[in-house]
């Protein structure tokens, strides 16, 4: 480890706790969406929503760890006094919070939407064999194109179903956000 690296004195064990909690109720409610509109089955949905979630949850971290020391100090003391305390000093915080929980939401959606499509190809288990090669080498061009409006199509059944999880997982959790506001 080098030598200026120190572990931090208080510890924003209400933000950790709040991002498990944000993560728990994410899965639940994305894996019910991939297994209804993907026909999957549970336990795969469950598999892939945990998955993603928690991909997704480490990379924003690490992506607030790097940016955090380039943040200007009045955003820092603005983000420490909202992980700490839960409120904001300058009333034009608001504005740059609804900006960056737009940019939050779709970078997590194209993260999650990344993270399935890797999970999906990685996960796929190829079965070949010597028949199917010979078949597949005299398909027509037309049988060729049904295939790759058939993948066009899955890429968009894909993207609108991550959409449409991501956005009622935010929504949950923006509706506990409010709660907790008050």
């Amino acid at each position: 480890m080098p030598e200026d690296w120190m572990l931090p004195k208080i510890f924003p064990i209400g933000g950790i706790l709040f991002d498990l909690l944000f993560v728990m109720i994410a899965i639940p409610i994305e894996a019910y969406v991939l297994h209804s509109r993907l026909k999957f089955d549970k336990k795969t949905s469950t598999f892939y929503a945990i998955s993603i979630n928690l991909f997704s949850s480490v990379i924003g971290w690490c992506i607030f760890f790097v940016s955090e020391p380039l943040l200007p100090i009045q955003v820092k003391s603005e983000l420490i006094n909202y992980m700490l305390f839960n409120s904001f000093k300058l009333p034009s915080t608001q504005t740059l919070i609804i900006l960056t929980a737009c940019i939050i939401f779709f970078a997590t959606f194209l993260m999650k939407f990344f993270i399935l499509r890797v999970l999906l190809f990685s996960l796929h288990e190829p079965v070949v064999k010597k028949e199917a090669k010979e078949e597949e080498t005299k398909i027509s061009q037309r049988q060729q194109r049904l295939r790759l409006s058939s993948v066009n199509f899955q890429n968009t059944n894909l993207v609108t179903t991550i959409l449409i999880a991501n956005s009622l997982s935010y929504t949950a959790i923006t509706i506990i956000l409010l709660f907790r506001s008050k």
